[in-house]
């Protein structure tokens, strides 16, 4: 399956109450409780097999929503999105962990939400474990684990599925250097089988090694796109 992304007016909107508490109220509880913000709107974007983009802006421009919008996690409100093939993220440290079960149950419950056969999942979890470089500590809670180790699991496991579309928001920068270079490696691979790799962040210079168009989002929307050395340029004379 070939990996495309297509985004059409997008909208992504929150629902706030009087006390600033995300909820999800019907149209008329929200005209007596609270209000809404639009974390996205007319977002749109299309994105090819064998792309890497990456996705700057300052806190709070919008990146994660549309990472969560990409991964499935949010539904759009306005405006279409459609996104083709498998999808892995990495969008926290802890995104899909958790911390009471060992590295290996987390990379079996991991693969059973995924789809793939438990017998292949435990076939494979000897070389899961050497490619998340945890030693001992893939066989014991997460809780234990320090934000490096949980977003080596993390990476890991997302990439069991062999996904067609990666998304990275942020998490790759609590990484050391040498897992920095397994996640740019597969990265790099995905992008030469036709895959799409979606990351955000605010270290430029490795998104800059993985992608060659930027999107530099402000205020939830689309201040400009283009060549990614371009699009920096002009982010860091704005700022």
């Amino acid at each position: 399956m070939r990996a495309k992304i297509e985004a059409d007016g997008l909208g992504i909107r929150f629902l706030f109450d009087r006390e600033r508490r995300l909820v999800t109220p019907t149209l008329a509880a929200l005209r007596r409780r609270g209000s809404e913000t639009w974390g996205l709107q007319g977002i749109d974007m299309t994105i090819a097999p064998g792309e890497g983009i990456a996705l700057i802006g300052r806190s709070g421009s919008g990146k994660t929503t549309l990472l969560r919008a990409l991964a499935g996690i949010l539904v759009p409100d306005e405006g279409s999105l459609h996104v083709t093939g498998r999808v892995g993220s990495l969008l926290s440290i802890d995104a899909g962990l958790m911390s009471i079960l060992t590295g290996r149950e987390n990379a079996i419950l991991r693969a059973v939400l995924a789809g793939i056969p438990r017998t292949d999942s435990r076939a494979r979890l000897d070389e899961i474990k050497d490619r998340t470089g945890l030693g001992t500590y893939f066989d014991r809670p997460v809780s234990s684990y320090s934000q490096g180790m949980r977003a080596r699991l993390g990476f890991t496991v997302a990439d069991e599925a062999d996904p067609d579309v990666l998304l990275l928001d942020e998490v790759h920068e609590a990484l050391d250097h040498e897992f920095r270079e397994v996640v740019e490696q597969r990265a790099h691979e995905i992008i030469a089988g036709g895959g799409i790799v979606v990351a955000a962040g605010h270290d430029h210079e490795m998104l800059h090694r993985l992608c060659k168009r930027a999107f530099w989002l402000e205020g939830g929307g689309v201040r400009m796109q283009g060549e990614f050395a371009a699009v920096r340029t002009a982010y860091l004379e704005a700022y």
